[in-house]
């Protein structure tokens, strides 16, 4: 208490200063409007920047769970887009239905490899959460590759960059079919080869998936044609494709599930018998 009177003794004529100082400014900016607003306009200014400040470093934190519940609201627009196509109903739906035939669930890419001949990426989900093999893998930018592998907490997917990958893929402006393979050259090239010699295939026509496997729906997007040219025959063409996925920067994915997969398995089983 002591080292206070002594600090106000030999600090009063300052301390005065202030206090009539600031009793001075009080009195200007209630006596003139105009030096009330600027004060509150410079006081808004300094007091919404703080909270802009406090808010941004908020949201840095918040960032994966942003993420996390983005990743999920776009899973359920894929449950409807894709059971409402498979239906062939184009009434709007007014609530979210993931009762249909496709369902998405959302997974983490923990490895990736685009590097080698037949790569592969590991993802964090498993059999606990329902994954299986031949199940389809995408991004919102397109396919993947296909689950070939299972543990209780985490999946193998065989990516499209692999030298045994064979997907069925068609021309989107028709209905002429392929098969998408890798030549193991690019990351960021595939190849559509077996496509009809009579299909209208033109430079920048998009490639999607054909949706004649109980894998991934029709109407995926896959990349858009590079280049084509005729096979030996000359009866069909071999398309090269630029991929929309950048397969070297994965992340997130979206795991297709066919809830039908089983019964279009035996129906094919059966018919070929």
């Amino acid at each position: 208490m002591q080292q206070i009177i002594n600090f106000v003794i030999r600090n009063k004529t300052f301390l005065l200063f202030l206090v009539l100082f600031s009793l001075s400014l009080i009195l200007t900016i209630q006596s003139h409007s105009y030096h009330r607003s600027k004060f509150i306009n410079s006081a808004n200014s300094i007091t919404g920047g703080i909270y802009g400040s406090i808010n941004s470093f908020s949201q840095y934190f918040r960032l994966r769970d942003d993420n996390h519940r983005l990743l999920d609201e776009n899973r359920l627009l894929r449950d409807k887009l894709y059971n409402r196509s498979t239906r062939g109903d184009s009434v709007v739906v007014d609530s979210f239905n993931t009762d249909g035939t496709y369902k998405f669930i959302t997974a983490s890419v923990y490895k990736n490899s685009y590097s080698a001949t037949n790569n592969y990426l590991t993802i964090n989900k498993g059999e606990s959460d329902g994954i299986q093999e031949d199940f389809g893998v995408l991004t919102s930018k397109g396919i993947v590759g296909i689950i070939d592998n299972t543990s209780d907490s985490y999946a193998r997917v065989m990516s499209i960059l692999n030298s045994k990958s064979r997907i069925n893929a068609q021309l989107k402006n028709s209905n002429h079919i392929g098969s998408l393979i890798w030549d193991g050259k690019s990351p960021h090239k595939v190849q559509l080869v077996d496509v009809s010699k009579f299909a209208p295939v033109n430079v920048g026509d998009t490639i999607i998936t054909g949706g004649q496997s109980s894998i991934f729906p029709k109407g995926i997007l896959i990349g858009e044609i590079a280049s084509y040219e005729s096979d030996v025959s000359g009866d069909t063409y071999n398309i090269e494709i630029d991929l929309f996925n950048d397969m070297t920067d994965l992340g997130y994915v979206y795991i297709v599930k066919n809830r039908d997969k089983e019964e279009i398995e035996l129906l094919d089983k059966t018919t070929n018998e």
